[in-house]
């Protein structure tokens, strides 16, 4: 069996733990966050996938708190969804919680039958 509009919308509408923020004191400088334990699960085969995210964005007037974006991560555990899917998410979620001047969002996901992928989002979108 193929991949159905099921397996492609999958996890894309999940309700995912709240990403708090606090209020900037500063303005133009850029941050990056990086999660390297970032893991998922394929809405199709149910098998786990693994990659590393990596955030840079330019603080508007709030900056992310990062032990609720730790448990925003850890959501993603269990939760099927393509990469594609999962870092978009991410990224609308993120410029949702902290509405930063820009953001990036790339996933780089470990290989699988010796081809490895890795997925970028701009906001705003072009």
């Amino acid at each position: 069996m193929g991949y159905t509009k099921e397996h492609a919308k999958s996890g894309i509408d999940a309700k995912l733990p709240k990403i708090e923020v606090w209020p900037n004191q500063f303005p133009r400088y850029e941050i990056t966050i990086v999660n390297t334990e970032y893991t998922s699960v394929c809405p199709k085969t149910g098998l786990p996938d693994f990659g590393t995210i990596t955030i840079h964005y330019l603080p508007n007037k709030q900056c992310v708190e990062l032990k609720s974006l730790r448990q925003y991560f850890l959501a993603y555990r269990n939760l099927g969804i393509f990469y594609e899917n999962a870092v978009n998410k991410i990224l609308e979620d993120f410029v949702a919680a902290c509405r930063p001047r820009w953001a990036r969002v790339k996933g780089e996901f470990t290989s699988r039958g010796g081809m490895h992928s890795i997925v970028e989002a701009r906001f705003p979108r072009h």
